[in-house]
């Protein structure tokens, strides 16, 4: 089964991508930690001596919408770049996730997100989740790519972060594959690819998305 194909399921210290590099094309993205991991589900204790008038904070509701479909995430000619290069967009049995890192994943199911594929089922394609998070959330993104050993720059109020692998398929076919994560104000632009990765692809969401 091709890698865009498949996902492996890994626990909570999934390893970063640069650590996962193995004689074949490695399984797509992780899957979600395991529950133990999970630190969204936690939450204080009700004590007895709880004050009856204390109320959770409110989560703020994001100010700005995304786009209602993927035909608004990108400029016109990188929607035309994609679709002469690596059609088609939101293929079905893709399930590549945008993603390998665990943190990551858990807070994608927690924000505004959209999702979209470019490339069948195969060795050549990529994923990407354009989601809306609040500054506490930029910040948890931030640490979790620092943590797992992303290159990160810093420039025009955007951060973006990138990791890379190189690695010899059981085919005996050489692929490369990595991850794009970016932060422009309160969009975050994650992104998976193997063996395509388009010039100016994330700047391109930005500008379309924050525009």
């Amino acid at each position: 089964m091709s890698p865009l194909a498949r996902v492996a399921v890994a626990g909570a210290g999934a390893a970063a991508f640069a650590l996962v590099l193995s004689a074949c094309v490695p399984a797509a993205e992780t899957a979600a930690p395991s529950a133990g991991s999970v630190s969204s589900s936690a939450a204080p204790s009700a004590t007895a001596s709880a004050s009856p008038t204390a109320s959770a904070t409110p989560t703020p509701t994001p100010t700005r919408a995304l786009p209602a479909s993927c035909d608004g995430v990108y400029s016109a000619a990188m929607r035309s770049t994609l679709e002469n290069e690596i059609a088609p967009l939101n293929d079905s049995e893709v399930t590549l996730l945008s993603t390998a890192q665990a943190p990551l994943l858990e807070l994608l199911q927690t924000v505004p997100t959209l999702r979209c594929t470019w490339g069948g089922p195969g060795d050549r394609g990529l994923a990407t989740n354009v989601s809306i998070v609040d500054t506490t959330q930029a910040a948890t993104i931030r640490d979790a790519l620092a943590s797992a050993g992303f290159g990160c720059d810093d420039a025009d109020g955007t951060t973006t972060c990138v990791i890379e692998q190189r690695g010899v398929s059981l085919e005996d076919r050489p692929y490369e594959r990595g991850e794009t994560q970016a932060i422009s104000g309160d969009i975050w632009v994650s992104t998976s690819w193997i063996n395509v990765n388009p010039d100016g692809y994330t700047q391109d969401i930005l500008s379309t998305v924050g525009g």
